[in-house]
């Protein structure tokens, strides 16, 4: 089904930890009917116990709750973590988690990697923060930087029915319950949801089977029609070439194109590839900024004065290429502005501005040789990577077999 434009929603920015897992616990507590999750990671640390217990509290007081987790991003939950939320009620749901012949691993790179919560079909959250404490700045220098997005208004009851297809494909339901979600889903269509504000939204998907080029696809467009700024915050950057390429061109027409990237990677081989191309886009006149303070993990991105979009998808070949990634587009002034706001503030106070002279200055044969390769491999990547198994990955139930009952999820394969 093509993405479409709902208006009349309402977006709240959450900036890191402290904003966001305040909001989505208070939601959650005082949910009614139903609590919809999906994250890549759920560390069994202090956020996700705070988490486990709002779940549990809302299972036992009659609440549907439906959590999925990706079982390469949240492999370490204990049985005791596990039993507790499935005898409550919670149904828990794995994404693809094995086998492992030999102890290996042959689907990891194909995740899912998407952040969603729908709270009663009235709330929604997207965006880049899993549950880990990793995301509180009391963490540490490790502490990683991020954004989300709370929405209320008919983008929600599209987010819910996405979420529901999503668990629907991946059980052993009989036709029956199949169809009574269908019906159910109907009931809750976007348009019989109130206004709430004034914001136009899409909700932009990618897998492995029909939208496999829909959020790049997204990006692209928005950068061909940009007059006045592009600013994007990305953690994993190293997009193929036809974006880079509208980058450049956006760049020379006069667009103030600028990179916010990572500074202090979690990862080392994050930063040698995004700044193996830092020439190559510095030529054109994109601005580079590397933010310093701790671990950049943000997906974020302005467009002018009213584009922006909030989500999990990285600008890298995993996110454009492999995993299941969902993204809100919102079109709306206000929200523009308050995140282009915050990204100004990063840039002025934690981060370092790469100078083009300087990147000359530095250069060398191993300077050119690394651009020389990073440009190829931009270009030829997404062909490389349709040669890999698009394997079909399927939801199980976290638990022993004599308690999967009460976790009530099948393992058909799920499409994403």
């Amino acid at each position: 089904m093509p993405s479409r434009w709902y208006d009349g929603n309402h977006f709240t920015l959450l900036e890191n930890g402290e904003e966001f897992f305040p909001r989505v616990f208070a939601c959650i507590a005082n949910a009614r009917k139903e609590v919809v999750i999906e994250t890549f990671i759920l560390f069994e640390d202090k956020v996700g116990l705070q988490l486990h217990e709002v779940l549990v509290a809302a299972a036992r007081r009659g609440v549907q709750v439906d959590m999925t987790i990706d079982g390469w991003g949240s492999p370490d939950l204990s049985p005791a973590f596990i039993s507790t939320l499935c005898e409550a009620g919670v149904r828990l749901h794995v994404f693809d988690p094995g086998p492992r012949p030999f102890g290996l691993r042959p689907k990891v790179l194909r995740r899912m990697h998407r952040k969603i919560v729908v709270v009663d079909g009235e709330t929604a959250f997207m965006g880049g923060i899993n549950y880990s404490a990793d995301h509180l700045a009391d963490y540490g220098p490790e502490a990683k930087q991020d954004w989300s997005v709370e929405m209320r208004g008919p983008i929600v009851a599209e987010i819910h029915r996405f979420a529901h297809a999503a668990l629907a494909s991946g059980s052993r339901h009989s036709p029956m319950r199949r169809w009574w979600r269908a019906r159910r889903e109907a009931r809750s269509s976007p348009e019989q949801l109130p206004r709430a504000g004034t914001a136009r939204a899409m909700l932009i998907t990618r897998d492995n089977r029909f939208h496999t080029t829909d959020i790049e696809k997204h990006y692209r467009i928005a950068f061909r029609a940009a007059r006045k700024r592009i600013v994007i915050a990305n953690a994993y950057f190293f997009p193929g070439y036809r974006l880079i390429r509208d980058l450049r061109r956006a760049a020379r027409r006069g667009v103030d194109v600028t990179l916010i990237l990572q500074g202090t990677p979690d990862m080392a081989i994050v930063k040698v590839g995004a700044s193996a191309l830092y020439s190559y886009l510095a030529r054109a006149g994109v601005r580079i900024f590397e933010y310093c303070d701790r671990p950049l993990h943000g997906k974020v991105a302005v467009i002018d004065d009213e584009w922006a979009t909030v989500g999990s998808s990285n600008l890298d070949p995993l996110s454009l290429q492999l995993n299941l990634e969902a993204n809100v587009v919102i079109r709306d002034r206000a929200f523009n502005q308050t995140l282009h706001s915050r990204l100004e503030r990063l840039m002025r106070e934690s981060c370092k501005e790469i100078v083009y002279e300087e990147l000359e200055n530095a250069g060398g044969f191993v300077h050119v040789l690394r651009s020389f390769i990073a440009f190829h491999l931009v270009r030829l990547y997404p062909a490389l990577i349709s040669w890999l198994p698009r394997h079909r990955p399927r939801l199980a139930p976290a638990m022993p077999e004599e308690l999967q009952p009460a976790c009530a999820v099948g393992n058909k394969e799920q499409a994403g």
